[in-house]
């Protein structure tokens, strides 16, 4: 049987993981990531197109024959990358341009959400600022609970401000609508009652009919210890969390990711790929925050090593209308990841820092790259999100010991991380 070429779109640390866990396929020969980074640039070939060229992207499938290609970041969803690969005739893992507007339109899925009658949080949506600015003043409750403001589309994960003052609330509706400081993600903005509760990530394979989930896992978003300090898009992330139940997963299957599969078939935009639900956990059971129509960064980088299987016959059967529960398995214990950032990191921060320390890490931690590149020999920064540093363990706290030695061993100038990352 000849070999799979494999193309992997995007350059962080869940690209990297993808690469990592892809890579122990019998079914598959090369691997090339666009545009990958210095961990992918070991075991993979990178190639210098970025992923927002789709017409580039496509030229290189076609080029090299590339048998599958599996899609990392949103921004080619949104831009259409899976409907142009089909209409080629290639195969591609990853929801269509419509389908992905679960996660490129915030506004289209709370829409969606109450079509479906899927659990989440009450909320309105404005386009205009004066609209918006006089709702708010008319129905601030001053109980203490605030609200959260959401630029509609995409911004990174830095798009949603959590208010606990109507003067914070006004304030951000002015940055997305006035100042746009998210730019044309922010021409629509939806303000949205606050939840309380933990938080947990729930994803799930999908062929268009079924939906399957992995292990859930819980990241944490603020960059500083105990929860404090700005949103970034990830700081470190275990899986599972001990208080989230198989009964609570199958309550979850039943009342948001079953509806949310059903839903889109009945919309004629069927959903084929990764559906990343973000969930509250409330007094009143759970509520989607957010749906992602792709793998998570970082949850991938602990849910794939959990993942106990042939990641691409999974993606296979997703795409030929064949996934079933029992293709899914997942090893026993836990698995954590401490991510390492830049200075500065979620604001402005230096690159081109060289990092030492790889070669010596313990053999049972993985190094996902996120922000690196090469520099002639040397392993430097390039982004704000370094490096994941994961391990697994027979349980969460040995996989988070294990993870926080792997660090230890790691050094950059300025090197950020969280200390209490699954604690």
């Amino acid at each position: 049987m000849s070999k799979k070429n494999i193309l992997i779109v995007g350059g962080g640390g869940r690209e990297h993981a993808l690469a990592w866990k892809i890579g122990q396929s019998e079914q598959v020969g090369q691997i090339f990531v666009a545009p990958g980074n210095a961990g992918t640039a070991v075991s993979c070939t990178n190639v210098n197109i970025k992923d927002n060229d789709i017409d580039g992207l496509l030229a290189f499938a076609k080029e090299k024959s590339i048998d599958l290609t599996v899609v990392g970041p949103e921004i080619p969803l949104s831009l259409g990358v899976v409907d142009r690969f089909q209409a080629a005739g290639l195969a591609i893992f990853g929801p269509s341009q419509k389908a992905a507007e679960l996660e490129s339109s915030k506004a289209f899925a709370k829409a969606f959400m109450f079509q479906a009658s899927i659990p989440t949080a009450c909320s309105q949506t404005f386009t205009d600022f004066e609209t918006a600015h006089s709702f708010l003043e008319e129905n601030w409750r001053p109980d203490g609970r605030g609200v959260v403001v959401k630029a509609s589309g995409l911004a990174a994960g830095k798009g949603v401000i959590v208010c606990d003052t109507k003067d914070e609330a006004q304030s951000a509706l002015k940055e997305i609508l006035v100042e746009q400081k998210f730019g044309e993600s922010g021409n629509e903005v939806i303000i949205e009652e606050r939840l309380f509760g933990p938080e947990v990530s729930v994803l799930a394979f999908s062929d268009g009919k079924t939906a399957v989930p992995m292990l859930p896992a819980r990241d944490h978003k603020r960059v500083f210890d105990n929860d404090e300090g700005p949103n970034t898009g990830g700081m470190g992330v275990y899986a599972p969390p001990p208080d989230v139940s198989a009964a609570l997963i199958a309550d979850i299957c039943k009342t948001v990711l079953e509806p949310t599969i059903q839903g889109m078939a009945d919309n004629g935009t069927p959903y084929i790929g990764i559906l990343y639900a973000g969930l509250m956990l409330t007094e009143d059971g759970p509520k989607v925050l957010e749906f992602n129509c792709r793998f998570g960064d970082p949850e991938t980088q602990v849910l794939l090593p959990m993942l106990d299987g042939d990641l691409v016959e999974i993606m296979e059967a997703c795409l030929n209308g064949r996934l079933s529960s029992d293709m899914i398995k997942n090893h026993e214990g836990g698995c954590a990841a401490v991510v390492m950032a830049s200075p500065g990191y979620p604001a402005s921060y230096p690159k081109g820092l060289p990092i030492s320390g790889l070669d010596h890490i313990p053999a049972e931690t993985l190094v996902f790259h996120a922000g690196t590149k090469m520099l002639g020999d040397l392993i430097t920064t390039s982004g704000g999100r370094v490096l994941a540093v994961c391990a697994r363990g027979n349980d969460l706290d040995t996989a988070v010991e294990k993870a926080y030695t792997g660090v230890k061993h790691i050094h950059f100038e300025g090197a950020h991380y969280r200390t209490d990352i699954g604690r």
